[in-house]
């Protein structure tokens, strides 16, 4: 046993955690384990249960954590297991107490089965007896389960650990995630929790039986069934017409058996029956009592509580009660401190009256007792005296804060203010305005350099211009690397703004390489003709006839010399014998040809093409008999391939009938006959001339025809079948396109609904999936704001850096535009690591969401009416579906209310687009903005899906040579196994997804299946046969209506259990059940000896990867990007894919006698060239004499013989060898898209860069990595690299599907992830099949489960939930921007915008008053702070919070301890004790920013890692006196945000808080207890009553105590509420110290391996501290007017990681007579007391710098 648990706990050791929002299933179902709910609401602190037993309490605990999770629509079940009822005690709990949690267990499950159903029908209460039995298992598969949410058992009993963990082990070996509910934490919308996934390959099985330990001691109470049958028809009484409840029929058999037991508690049964009573009519007002000693009540309530959960537990009285229509009140059956309290008020009365009754209460008291005593026989069970009283339950008893606030006026909040009424006492002002510095925005805070108010733009220094020239360069290359929709690179248009111009129509200019057009007069005349006839020309009339001859007779010329051409080429193409190959350059040929070339001759080459393809269908038939069965399933793909792809040049033809002549019609006409192929009906034409070649296969059949038998071609399959089967991916893919001016191409009619609602000038909300054509909208939008004027702006956000460099790059290669003006641009760049031009002077700004807020938000853009702001025209959101993400999701939303013009939403992703289309058109409307939602359901291009099966064994002895011909897609590949989207729908109840696509084999395969299994009840109408419902010519239009009609079959199956539908399932889903798995994959044999074969681990993606690429590589599904969502493992992959490459190609150099043969002819070559190097300096060395000298003759000859011996030298043709480069067959790059000198330039960059040789090395192989911790020029060059054709293996992470222009034929997704989500999968499938790229895209899974395929499939896209829209540093930013601009329009429409408009996540009146409510007590905190005067000045440190907007609510701490003065008493020392100063400020700060909470922690894990780390790993306490600073802020700000909830409880709550949260189950009546019970306490008024039954008043300890407990019909968010809580008071989980540590050693490896940071991580945390650390110097230097005239500053605060890359980038050279920005220049500091805060800024300084070197060292 001691083994075994060894063995657990390594193998949770290395269990890889990541802290995520559990809401990345989306709206996937998943478990929470019962008793790891119950352990968490049993642990909570406030829980009074072992002395005082509150019941209610408990329950209230489960149903306000399930309400949160429903409230951010989760999804889930929730799931008890018999043999775990014991693990829901908590630790600690004395042994005679552990019956009440088993009761309460009981009864919770008993409430939650009956009531929850009528409130949430979707969450189902199921019970198993053990996670292994086989019910449970039936369940999992099923249901289809995303993930189990449960404990791990910290901090509880090592039986638990170990239970809990096992449990955990058993899910993750099946495949599922488990997230720990311990580390559960609800922040705002988002619920985050630590996740736990297997290391790779490192799964251990365990023995998962747990035996459930006896926890009760009396023996098993068993139900007499005729007392509870006599229980049920028993009458209460004339007056009492209801019958018993649940609660009243348990406690009434339980107190029958307790008298049974012990006569001797009779009055104490009476005293508990009135307590039951009470329960009933008594108001949770009245139930608030202290706790009241009463040995007899306590030992009477442990002897309840374990005869009530025998009962309870005891299946017979479920049933029973199941069959009764009794109220399910059980869960509130004990109120123990009422009791106890009722005890000691019986005592003390001595005989007399009780003073508590009522007339109701009274009567049904007597009722039970009468009851109970006919069960204990007759005068067995006194009945108390109760006399009547009326009391009056005190409601304002409460010790509350003050209401009063500090004044606070400012017109334009004071109108959205109105409705809160407060007092305000001017006394509470901490300090006089004459003592607060006004803070202005004179500076940049990045920088502190001045900004610039005037129109001037301000000289331009040689760092910037250098940096703008290196960025402009590379910027330059990335647009060429850029294509079209139809895969051509883009030309830039010249465009000419309306005010330049007397027209305002777009001009388009010649372009640089255009050659003039000759004029008239230059043309040179042709020799006029004879003269015949009579009639005679002359004048305008002559001279017309004269030029339109020559243009004839230009045109028949050139026409003839194509015709020459194209006859020269059927030559050369007819010397090849291979027809595949003269079938790729027939292909090649005509992608060459020009337009004018196509409409001469395109017809007679797709002829000629056909003509070919018919020669292999016909070989292909002869050979089939010929072949094994394998060989011959493989050929028949590869021969119907042939067949389909004469029908798609056929049915191309007939779309683009240009240039066809009679004899071609006719000709194609015969080819489809020959393949019982319908003839297409091309229009009629005059035009004919003789083919310049000969149909063989024709000629063929003409003269067999004649005989007696001639070969058969046909298909033998009927049209419209193999249309389906093997045509879909080429069918015309038009839907209702029309000619349109406004672009380039047909647009489809939901193209131009976009047209015309940007030409109107209103917003949109565009959504359709990827490849479906969306990218015009941009461009389109762009060009008109471009066209408008020089001054309008239009901003494109998009959500990662590396989009913005694409679109940029875009717009750079699309539109060229001149200014009059210097400082004017078409486009820049603006994001937090760089800028490229003059973000407010451009015309199209492409940013990031935090700088737009930024900018949006700066007074210097919108003081004046022609200021930055007030120019935007349009703001364009891509991707806006980011929305919902737990980072930045609240920017996007702030953003969309603060957009101060018409917007574009664009997303492929959105799982709710009513609901998040009606909130935009509402805000948009408010901003005076009509919004148009425009929505596409289909891609252009179709996917395939495929599961990856490796091979048993691999050998690799290169690649073989790619096929010339192959079907689109992998069927029939090795190893590939086809996945039908409707063989995913193996839960019924989760229906179909809307974006569920069926492509054309997909419709018929399911035709086909639903014809084989219909009945008579279940029939398909004959209507959906595919010769009624398609026609004869089938195009994708035509598809997609087939496809709606038959989903409605399938939904209609699908609703119905005695449908065929299970029998449709299993018929689609055997292809993907059935493949076989090959014993051994080969991939060459042609490069030389044959290799070992390995064995494959089918589970390991490192030893599958290599033989899914060369199975890829051979089927031409080439380029492929690999998703992988760990950053380290794809670097991981890439590395032994290399590995594996280069020791093949060693081995294979090693064995080949050609290759030592080669290489001993490249040392003689070598040699022979240093010798030709020592003669030829010889010669250059003479003195060169005069013209005609001997010397210099002498001199030529010598040069001469040289260059003649080394022409005739055979080692010429070993000039350009380089033994180093990667053979063929060894790598997977296309050496034709790229020279060898355009890949040195890029090595030698990326070499100075400092980027890892290995990466660099596996360029040459054509395999890049691409993930957001890549140096950000080698994520350009991949994404070149690839977009050009010679990378063709990208393994990246999913931050490449996040738009970025990346096409390729095939997303594998490599091995699952927490992050593989339904939303990211569509996503990252999307690169797939990019429109003007592929005919069909490619979706391989790889390490994936098969059930794990089916949910992604079938899935829905998660809902989008908004954000609370307002912080406490949103309201300063708005404070400053109005105070700054003079209460500008602009500012003033911002905060209306963001005030009055609806919320995504808060809708109604009553949340509109929330949101009021919480601006003023925002404003109250800042005026508090001393960071917001009377009338919304921002003052003193306002700026330096303001800039730290992105680390909220830390800055707020930071502030406090700033403002306190700790700071300065601590970095008084820093000159004489620097080293022990920086340790305390780290430690200080690591308290405040980038916080990581870590598991909570177990002895084991500190013994086994943190004592043997050079990690502390835990992070010690925080100084004493910044800690007493921190707890008094915190005090402070609860002050003010309980007065915040008293006021809003007092104007707008008016309903009784006695509803159960989730089951809304009331709770109670209207009847008062008297106060003067012993231990009474006056009822709350702003914290819950359910957690008052636990003795807790309106006094709080904490803001988490606050938000947690605060009654209900209040929203608190106490993530926006400004404080940070301190450990353990608190927060009960450990913070982690990674910051304090790394600052301490510097090793990575620590940090991951003790302090559990994943290692693509680190980068980011590390980075982003940095970025704090620079905020924090750069806005102190502002506050201190430190500004020194630096142009060497960088133009945006940097983290110590980006500053690195860019310093890479560029070299950094001191500019002459300009200061160092390190050096401060202390005159500049004014105020007399600055000298503390001068030592404040030279401490952080000392500590960035020190911390960036450290970061500096990992980084390179």
């Amino acid at each position: 046993m001691a083994t075994a648990e060894h063995q657990l706990a390594a193998w949770y050791e290395n269990v890889h955690s990541r802290r995520v929002d559990v809401n990345y299933a989306g709206s996937e179902l998943f478990l929470i384990e019962g008793d790891s709910l119950l352990l968490l609401a049993f642990s909570d602190p406030k829980l009074d249960f072992e002395d005082g037993f509150q019941l209610l309490h408990a329950v209230y605990l489960v149903e306000i954590c399930l309400r949160k999770l429903i409230a951010r629509k989760c999804n889930f079940h929730i799931v008890f297991f018999d043999n775990h009822e014991q693990f829901c005690i908590p630790k600690g709990t004395a042994p005679e107490n552990r019956p009440k949690f088993l009761l309460a267990r009981a009864v919770i499950l008993r409430h939650l089965q009956k009531n929850l159903a009528a409130i949430q029908p979707n969450i189902l209460i199921k019970t198993f007896t053990a996670i292994t039995c086989q019910p449970f298992v039936d369940y999992l598969s099923s249901e289809s389960v995303y993930f189990v949410m449960c404990s791990d058992g910290a901090q509880q009993t090592s039986k638990q650990k170990s239970m809990f963990r096992t449990m955990i082990n058993w899910f993750v070996r099946s495949g599922y995630n488990a997230a720990l509910i311990n580390s559960l934490e609800f922040l705002d919308t988002k619920v985050m929790a630590m996740v736990l996934e297997s290391p790779r390959n490192q799964t251990v099985e365990l023995e998962t039986s747990v035996s459930n330990g006896s926890v009760v001691s009396n023996g098993k109470v068993h139900l007499d069934t005729s007392v509870f049958e006599m229980l049920i028809g028993l009458p209460l009484g004339p007056k009492l017409k209801a019958s018993l409840t649940e609660r009243e029929i348990l406690t009434l058999l339980v107190l029958a058996k307790l008298y049974q037991e012990d006569s001797s508690v009779a009055k104490l049964i009476s005293l508990f029956l009135l307590h039951t009573t009470f329960l009933q009519y008594s108001s949770m007002a009245s139930r608030r009592f202290g706790l009241v000693d009463h040995d007899e009540g306590q030992d009477l309530v442990q002897n309840f509580a374990a005869l009530a959960y025998e009962q309870v537990h005891d299946g017979a009285l479920s049933d029973s009660l199941d069959k009764g229509s009794h109220q399910c009140d059980m869960m509130d059956i004990v109120d123990g401190r009422f009791f106890y309290a009722l005890c000691k008020e019986e005592e003390e009365a001595n005989g007399e009256p009780l003073h508590i009754g009522s007339e109701q209460i009274n009567e049904r008291y007597s009722a039970l007792i009468s009851i109970l005593d006919s069960l204990c026989g007759n005068g067995s069970i006194p009945s108390l005296d109760l006399k009547v009283v009326t009391s009056e339950v005190e409601t304002n008893g409460h010790n509350s804060s003050s209401t009063a606030v500090m004044p606070f006026s400012s017109p334009v909040f004071d109108q959205h203010l109105a409705p809160i009424h407060l007092s305000v006492d001017s006394s509470l002002s901490p300090e006089s305005d004459q003592s607060n510095k006004i803070f202005s925005e004179l500076t940049h805070w990045h920088n502190a350099k001045p900004v610039q108010r005037k129109g001037i733009a301000p000289k331009v220094g040689w760092w910037i211009l250098r940096r703008n020239q290196y960025f402009m360069a590379e910027m330059i290359a990335y647009a060429a690397s850029l294509t079209n929709a139809s895969g051509k690179i883009l030309d830039p248009e010249v465009i000419i703004a309306a005010g330049n111009t007397k027209s305002s129509k777009l001009a388009i200019m010649p372009k640089a390489d255009q050659k003039p057009v000759k004029k008239e007069k230059e043309v040179k005349e042709a020799k006029p003709a004879k003269k015949s006839g009579p009639v005679k020309k002359g004048g305008k009339a002559a001279a017309l006839e004269a030029a339109a001859a020559v243009k004839a007779s230009k045109v028949d010329a050139q026409e003839l010399r194509i015709f020459q051409a194209w006859e020269g080429i059927i030559r050369d193409l007819n010397k090849i014998t291979n027809v595949e190959t003269r079938y790729a350059k027939a292909k090649k040929y005509l992608q060459s040809l020009s337009t004018r070339d196509v409409a001469a001759i395109g017809a007679e080459v797709e002829l000629f093409m056909m003509s070919l393809l018919l020669e292999l269908w016909s070989s292909g038939n002869a050979q089939k008999d010929e072949r094994s069965e394998g060989q011959s399933s493989e050929l028949t793909n590869k021969t119907y391939e042939c067949a389909a792809l004469m029908w798609d040049h056929a049915t191309h033809l007939l779309r683009n009938p240009i240039g066809l002549t009679k004899t071609v019609i006719a000709n194609i006409n015969e080819i489809l006959g020959l393949l019982d192929l319908p003839a297409l009906p091309y229009p009629k034409t005059l035009q004919d001339r003789k083919l310049p070649f000969t149909i063989r296969v024709l000629e063929a059949s003409k003269r067999s025809s004649k005989k007696t038998t001639s070969k058969d071609l046909s298909l033998h399959q009927d049209p419209r079948d193999f249309q389906l089967s093997h045509c879909g991916p080429y069918f015309d893919r038009s839907i209702d396109s029309a000619p349109d001016a406004r672009v380039a191409f047909h647009p489809d009619g939901w193209q131009r609904k976009v047209l015309d609602g940007i030409d109107q000038h209103k917003s949109l909300f565009v959504v359709a999936p990827t490849s479906a054509g969306k990218t015009f909208i941009s461009f389109y939008a762009m060009k008109q704001v471009l066209e408008s004027s020089d001054e309008d702006v239009l901003v494109y956000v998009a959500p990662t850096k590396a989009l913005v460099n694409q679109i940029a790059a875009e717009v750079q290669a699309r539109f060229s535009k001149s200014f009059k003006h210097a400082g004017r641009s078409v486009w820049g760049i603006h994001t937090r690591d760089y800028r490229i031009n003059n973000p407010t002077g451009c015309q199209v700004l492409v940013t990031v969401p935090h700088i737009l807020q930024i900018m949006l938000l700066a007074p210097t853009n919108a003081e004046k009416k022609n200021s930055w702001s007030n120019r935007i025209k349009r703001i364009i959101f891509d991707e806006v579906h980011c929305i919902g993400q737990a980072d930045d999701g609240l920017v996007w939303e702030q953003l969309l209310l603060l957009a101060p013009c018409p917007i574009i939403a664009l997303s492929a992703t959105v799982g709710n687009p009513k609901d998040l289309s009606g909130w935009l058109s509402s805000t948009q409307k408010a901003l005076g903005h009509d919004l148009v939602m425009v929505k596409h359901e289909h891609r252009y291009s179709d996917l395939r899906k495929f599961l990856y099966l490796p091979p048993k064994e691999f050998t690799f002895d290169g690649l073989k040579d790619r096929e010339s011909i192959s079907a689109p897609g992998l069927d029939g590949t090795p190893g590939f196994a086809f996945v039908h989207p409707i063989a995913s729908l193996v839960n019924r109840s989760r229906g179909i997804p809307e974006d569920l696509s069926l492509e054309a084999r997909d419709c018929l395969l399911f035709y086909q299946a639903i014809a084989k299994h219909q009945n008579d009840k279940f029939s398909v109408s004959p209507n959906l046969h595919p010769a009624k419902a398609l026609p004869e010519v089938i195009r994708k239009a035509d598809v997609l209506k087939w496809e709606q009609q038959l989903k409605t079959v399938l939904k209609d199956w699908m609703k119905h259990p005695d449908s065929p539908f299970d029998l449709v399932l299993k018929e689609l889903s055997r292809s993907a059940l059935r493949s076989r798995v090959g014993d051994l994959s080969v991939s060459s044999s042609a490069n030389g000896p044959e290799q070992t074969a390995r064995r494959v681990e089918p589970h390991s993606l490192e030893s599958t990867t290599l033989p899914l690429l060369v199975e890829l590589h051979q089927k031409e599904a080439l380029p492929a990007i690999l998703f992988n969502y760990d950053r380290a493992a794809c670097e991981s992959l890439a590395q032994l894919v290399i590995k594996e490459l280069e020791d093949n190609e060693k081995a294979w150099k090693a064995n080949s006698a050609a290759w030592k043969k080669k290489m001993e002819a490249w040392e003689a070559y070598k040699l022979s060239q240093e010798l030709a190097s020592k003669k030829a300096p010889a010669a250059k060395s003479k003195k060169k004499g005069k013209r005609g000298d001997d010397d210099d003759d002498e001199d030529r000859v010598s040069k001469a013989d040289l260059a003649k011996e080394a022409a005739s030298s055979d080692f010429s043709l070993l000039a350009s060898f380089d033994p180093e480069t990667p053979l063929d067959g060894y790598h997977f790059a296309d050496w034709k898209k790229l020279t060898t000198s355009e890949l040195a330039d890029y090595t030698k960059e990326l070499t100075r860069r400092g980027v890892p040789n290995w990466l660099i090395k596996a360029l040459g192989r054509g395999i890049g990595v691409h993930h957001a911790g890549m140096n950000r020029k080698y994520r350009q060059v991949v994404e070149m690299l690839f977009r050009k054709g010679f990378l063709r293996v990208v393994i990246a992470t999913g931050t490449l599907a996040l738009g970025i222009n990346m096409p390729c034929k095939t997303v594998v997704f490599s091995g699952d992830s927490v992050f593989l989500t339904a939303l990211n999968f569509r996503q990252a499938a999307g690169r797939a099949g990019r429109r003007g790229f592929d005919v069909l895209g490619n979706v391989v899974f790889q390490g994936i489960s098969f059930d794990k395929v089916c949910r992604l499939l079938s899935s829905r896209l998660p809902d989008l939930n908004g954000h609370f829209p307002i912080t406490t540093s949103l309201v300063l930013r708005l404070c400053t921007l109005l105070h700054e601009t003079k209460e500008s329009a602009y500012a003033t429409k911002a905060i209306d915008a963001l005030l009055s408009q609806p919320r995504l996540y808060l809708g109604g009146d009553e949340a509109k008053m929330t949101v009021l409510h919480h601006l003023r007590f925002s404003l109250e905190y800042l005026r508090r702070q001393s960071l917001l005067g009377p009338h919304g000045s921002p003052l003193n440190f306002a700026g330096c919070i303001s800039h730290l907007y992105y680390a909220e609510n830390s800055s707020f701490a930071f502030h406090a301890l700033l403002k306190e003065g700790y700071f300065h008493t601590l970095c008084a020392n820093i000159t004489t004790k620097p080293k022990d100063t920086l340790l305390t400020l780290m430690l200080t700060i690591s308290h405040l920013f980038g916080r990581l909470q870590g598991r909570q922690a177990d002895e084991e894990f500190v013994q086994e890692v943190v004592k043997r780390s050079s990690s502390i790993v835990f992070l010690p306490p925080m100084p004493k006196e910044a800690e007493t600073i921190l707890r008094a802020h915190n005090k402070e700000t609860l002050g003010i945000f309980q007065t915040y909830v008293e006021t809003y409880v007092e104007q707008h709550v008016h309903e009784e808080d006695n509803r159960l949260p989730l089951t809304e189950i009331k709770v109670g009546g209207p009847e008062s207890v008297s106060t003067s019970l012993s231990g009474a306490l006056a009822p709350t008024k702003i914290r819950s009553r359910f957690t008052a039954l636990s003795g807790y008043g309106d006094q709080f300890e904490s803001i988490s105590d606050l938000c947690r407990t605060v009654r209900t019909g209040v929203y608190l968010e106490e993530s926006v509420i400004p404080h940070v809580a301190l450990y353990p008071e608190e927060t009960s989980i450990p913070l982690n110290a990674y910051l304090l540590d790394f600052y301490k050693h510097g090793d990575v490896s620590a940090l991951e391996k003790a302090n559990r940071i994943s290692r693509g991580n680190v980068w980011f945390l590390l980075n982003d501290f940095s970025l704090v650390l620079a905020t924090i110097v750069t806005s102190l230097m502002n506050f201190m007017k430190l500004n020194p005239d630096s142009e060497g500053d960088m133009t945006e605060v940097q983290g110590g990681g980006d500053a690195s890359e860019e310093a890479a980038g560029i070299k950094k050279e001191q500019e002459p007579g300009v200061a160092d920005d390190g050096e401060i220049d202390s005159a500049a500091w004014k105020l007399d007391d600055g000298e503390g805060l001068m030592k404040v800024l030279q401490a952080f300084k000392l500590l960035k710098e020190e911390f960036d070197l450290k970061f500096k060292v990992m980084w390179s």
